[in-house]
């Protein structure tokens, strides 16, 4: 019977025999230091390895996005408390337009008395008045009512006679009531300062139930935001519909949320007397255009949609918007913005609908209109990224 050996046996054969290899001992410690190796290898892979694999770990779980999310949610309360600060805990009137009128006298008398109360009213408000000279006071009258000046400067006709009538500076709340407020509490403080006693009185006051003139931003506000809120929740929970379909929802729910709108400030509260079809059709067109514009950038950028949105509409468009604070008393670069954005547009429209329905102006009209078109079009072009819709939809 042959004597068959294991190759790591002793023996003549084996590792320590004739032919020279290794023996048991040597073949031991070449073992342990290729495993000492190896251990060395691996230690040092897996401190090269444990960073990147944790990122990865790390990169494919749920934690990354919230922890993104965390970071930009806090941004936008920074962001969203400091843009309203901004325009609106301390308005400073910049340039406000006023009509000057006088029925009869001396036209030199007439522009120095009235550049006399300019330069005062505009020292105490640390601006200065545009005075506009108007012939006749149905000329003044007209501008005031097409809101083209913001106040009228009535002076005595007869110089000879100054204390048979005082001047009278007539403000209009509904052109906006913070200005009027500041132009009344000014012309008050350089009448006892001067000796120039002026009467104030309200030639366009507000509705009775909104003595502060904040109901017209309140409901753009809850127009804008449901409107693109609306969207979201369209994007979540009704993913199946097409792109056309998308589209006929926003306009569904746009005019549904346009008429609660309405109907819950002017029905039940009584704030606003609306001109309730008109309002009705601004409201619905401004939801739209909110859900709209979220629509676009989520055919654009995807689930991060609503950061331009967000930023276009609330942290610029509203606080721009003329609502809260009249355009003459935001910073100057808000004040033109906020015209050609959607909330600045809807409080616009609104405001001339409710309180000058006989000088509507089309601008606002254009400028939702041209959002909403031109967020359909985009979103139309590329509804390929529409993120849902059916096999076989448009």
């Amino acid at each position: 019977m042959s004597d068959r050996r294991h190759p790591l046996s002793d023996g003549p054969d084996g590792p320590d025999g004739p032919d020279g290899t290794e023996g048991p001992d040597d073949s031991r410690t070449a073992h342990g230091s290729h495993d000492a190796r190896a251990g060395e290898e691996t230690g040092r892979g897996r401190r090269s390895g444990g960073a990147a694999g944790r990122w990865r770990r790390f990169k494919d779980s749920p934690f990354l996005p919230a922890a993104v999310l965390s970071l930009l949610i806090a941004a936008a309360a920074g962001l969203f408390a400091g843009s309203y600060t901004y325009a609106m805990a301390d308005p400073t009137p910049r340039r406000i337009p006023m009509a000057v009128v006088g029925a009869t006298g001396d036209a030199s008398v007439h522009r120095e008395r009235a550049q006399a109360f300019a330069a005062a009213i505009g020292e105490d408000l640390r601006s200065s008045l545009e005075l506009r000279e108007y012939p006749t006071a149905a000329a003044a009258d007209e501008a005031l009512e097409s809101q083209r000046v913001f106040a009228v400067l009535r002076i005595p006709g007869d110089p000879a006679d100054p204390g048979r009538e005082r001047p009278v500076l007539e403000v209009s709340s509904a052109s906006g009531a913070s200005v009027a407020e500041l132009l009344t509490e000014a012309a008050r403080s350089v009448g006892e300062e001067t000796g120039l006693r002026v009467a104030v009185r309200d030639a366009k006051p507000l509705d009775p139930g909104d003595p502060r003139g904040l109901a017209l931003f309140y409901v753009t506000l809850a127009a804008v935001v449901t409107g693109f809120i609306g969207a979201i929740q369209m994007s979540v929970h009704a993913r199946d519909l097409n792109p056309a379909e998308r589209i006929t929802f926003t306009a569904a729910y746009s005019l549904l949320g346009g008429f609660a709108i309405a109907a819950a400030v002017d029905w039940l509260l009584d704030a606003v007397d609306f001109p309730f079809v008109h309002s009705w059709a601004i409201l619905a067109l401004t939801m739209f255009t909110s859900g709209m514009v979220f629509t676009m950038f989520q055919a654009l950028i995807g689930r991060w949609a609503m950061l331009p949105t967000w930023g276009l509409m609330v942290l610029i468009g509203n606080p721009s918007s003329g609502g809260a604070v009249s355009w003459p008393l935001l910073p100057s670069p808000l004040g033109t913005i906020g015209r050609w954005l959607p909330p600045g547009a809807s409080v616009n429209a609104q405001h001339t609908a409710v309180y000058f329905p006989g000088y509507l102006h089309v601008q606002p009209y254009l400028v939702l209109a041209g959002w909403a078109v031109a967020s359909c079009a985009v979103f139309w072009i590329l509804r390929h990224r529409h993120p849902g819709g059916r096999d076989g939809g448009s």
